[in-house]
């Protein structure tokens, strides 16, 4: 498995552990608010991603096709939020 998605598994089952007496044993409520946080972190993370590539393409040139791109990235960054539900 991937690293970086080894460490998003583990930081959904902190956040999911520390709400524990929520659940009262549980395990169905527990594994369906697991994936929940462990799907928003995959999502808030390529938003990340997304946001670093608008942030290269900072020079902001008045040309048309850089334009263009960094629309589609802001675009991108604000479909893939909206779909997930995840807070920008």
């Amino acid at each position: 498995m991937n690293e970086r998605i080894k460490q998003l598994a583990e930081q959904a089952a902190i956040t999911t552990n520390l709400e524990t007496d929520y659940f009262e044993k549980d395990i169905n409520k527990w594994v369906d608010y697991y994936s929940e946080k462990f799907a928003e972190l995959i999502v808030q993370e390529c938003i990340d991603l997304a946001r670093f590539c608008e942030c290269i393409d900072g020079s902001r040139d008045p040309d048309d096709y850089t334009k263009g791109c960094h629309d589609a990235i802001h675009i991108t960054i604000e479909r893939m939020a909206s779909e997930f539900g995840v807070r920008l």
